[in-house]
Parts: C-alpha cells; structure tokens; sequence
C-alpha cells in the first residue's frame, strides 16, 4: 500500500481520472478507498494508511458525495461494499498494484519481512505442505504470516478478484491474466486400512469394482476420473458415499470397509504411521497436474516470488519421497 503521508507530498500524484461526469478526482481518494475494499474496515483501513479513523471517514464522506453513491454499508464491526463500489474496485485495483509494485522497493529481505500470504488450496495440499511451510518460515522467515483460503476449483476468480495471492493446486484455466507453473504431478494410488480384504490381495480390476468406494469431491459430483475410465470398458463401480475433503475421506478410510482413488501424497502420512495403505491401481490413470498460479499484477512483487520459490522448493523435496514410495507399491 502507498504511503499516503509521501503521496502528499507530491503534486504530481494528483491527476486526472475518467470517472463519469468527474473531470478531477484525487489520488489520495482511490487509495484510501482501495484500503477499505481490502481491509473491509473503517477502523483497520486507517491503521493501514497511518491515517487516523476519522480522517479516513471524512475522505469517506467525500468519495461519496463526488462518487454519488453510499459504497460501504455497515456490517457487523465493518463496512460492506456497495455493488458500486466493487464495480469500481475491479476497474481500479490492477492500476493501484502496478503503480505500488513500480514504487516498492525491489529487494526482499525475508529474515526482516512482515507480511502476509493468503493461498487458495484443498485441504488435502495444506495437509501435507503446511506444516513443512510453517517449519521453513520459522527459520527464514519469522514475520511472515500465511492464511490458506478454500479452493473449490475457483481459483481464477479468487484471482482475478484479488482475493488471493496464490492459487496453489490443480489450474486449467487459460485466462492471459493469470500465470501458472507445474510444481510437481500428483499420482494416484487405492488407498484403504491395513486389515482390509484388499489389503493382502492383489488388486484386480474385478476385485477393484466389487469394492464400496469413497469419493472426494469437492463439488458433490458422485463422478471421478477413475469412472470415466471404467466407462471406456463398460464397467462401474459403486460410489457408496462422498465426502469434500481429504482429511475426512482419511478418516473414514481408517474406520470403514470402503476404499478410495485419491493422490499418495494426501495418505502418504498415514500410510508411515500404519493406519493405511496403498495399492497400485488396477487401470492406469494419469496424474494431476498440481501448478503455482498468481495474476499479472504481482509479476514483478519479490515477494511472491519469494514465496512461489519456497513452495517449489518444499513440494519438490517432498515429491522425491513419494516417487520412491510409488515405486513400491
């Protein structure tokens, strides 16, 4: 965020924006208003700025009388916006991030930096990259703060609505704002407890499609990849339940007689411990691609890149492991 004590100081940072019937409108405006769509708060916008809070309500005042329309209404303990107001937001917050990336100092210093992250990923990924992440950040990186957001396969729009920094899964999408990068396939492996009657088996596709299976979806979908592959030779299996996410689909594993297609590396701690285990799939099936994706507004942020080059680091270490693993089975 710009410094709005700096921006004062500059008459040059007050200038002319196409806003309706507006011929003028100043700057400090936008990025006050910017503050508040972020922080959702009257109260942590300011903290935000160094502003006191009624000069961000005053600043307020005046956005809505030149901008003609409310823009925040109170929610709770803060503001909500108005359809106005993001309206303009999306209009406005790619310009705000490359103008602040322009005067942001390039160098990173990850040992002295504050600051937060937000990543949208399954509750699957975080289960086995958070814990590293946070071991990692402990000794680089102590003033770091990460917060993991819900993904439900949304990631392009919490890209484009700014409302992550990273989207740390599988992406298909194609939308020239966003960039995304291959960090490592996922394999996938049946995964049931150990005194299973699979267990000691060897898993035949007939004795595979006579099991209850448990499905992850995280759309509600009773469909996975493993079925249109039965399709193709006109088998089925039977779905007996589902469940959206990983770490219950675990825990059901452990105490029931159903089985599951999903990633080793999301069972592969359970699996050490002795609470599962892992047998090779009786079709092939192709891994899951698992990308970084970040918009183009932070192309240029150190600290994302920062960031995006722990995470290649932790899941490619990570990765060695389960392929040794994977070889096994």
């Amino acid at each position: 965020m710009f410094d709005i004590k700096s921006i004062d100081k500059y008459d040059v940072l007050k200038v002319l924006i196409p806003f309706s019937d507006m011929p003028r409108i100043d700057l400090n405006l936008i990025v006050i208003f910017d503050a508040i769509m972020k922080e959702q708060s009257i109260t942590a916008a300011a903290e935000q700025l160094a502003m006191t809070q009624p000069s961000v309500s005053n600043a307020l005042s005046r956005m809505r009388h030149q901008w003609r329309d409310p823009l925040f209404v109170k929610d709770g303990r803060g503001v909500k916006p108005t359809p106005y107001a993001e309206q303009l937001w999306q209009q406005i917050n790619n310009p705000i991030a490359e103008i602040q990336q322009a005067m942001t100092p390039v160098e990173f210093v990850p040992q002295q930096a504050r600051r937060q992250f937000r990543i949208a990923l399954t509750d699957g990924m975080s289960g086995i990259l958070w814990l590293p992440l946070r071991q990692y950040i402990e000794q680089h990186a102590p003033g770091i703060d990460i917060y993991a957001v819900p993904y439900k396969a949304d990631g392009e729009e919490l890209l484009l609505a700014a409302n992550v920094d990273l989207v740390m899964d599988y992406y298909p999408g194609r939308n020239k704002q966003i960039h995304s990068e291959l960090v490592f396939d996922n394999h996938f492996a049946c995964i049931m407890r150990p005194d299973h009657e699979m267990a000691s088996q060897n898993l035949t596709l007939n004795r595979f499609i006579q099991q209850d299976h448990l499905l992850v979806s995280l759309s509600g979908d009773p469909q996975g990849m493993m079925d249109s592959l039965l399709a193709k030779q006109n088998k089925q299996r039977r779905i007996a339940m589902t469940v959206n996410s990983f770490s219950g689909a675990l825990e059901i594993l452990r105490e029931s007689n159903l089985i599951a297609v999903m990633p080793y590396s999301i069972a592969c701690q359970s699996i050490e411990r002795g609470e599962l285990v892992a047998k090779r799939l009786p079709l092939s099936m192709a891994p899951a691609p698992i990308s970084i994706a970040w918009h183009t507004r932070h192309q240029r942020d150190p600290g994302l890149a920062w960031i995006r080059e722990v995470l290649r680091e932790l899941l490619s270490n990570l990765d060695k492991g389960y392929q040794q693993a994977l070889q096994h089975l």
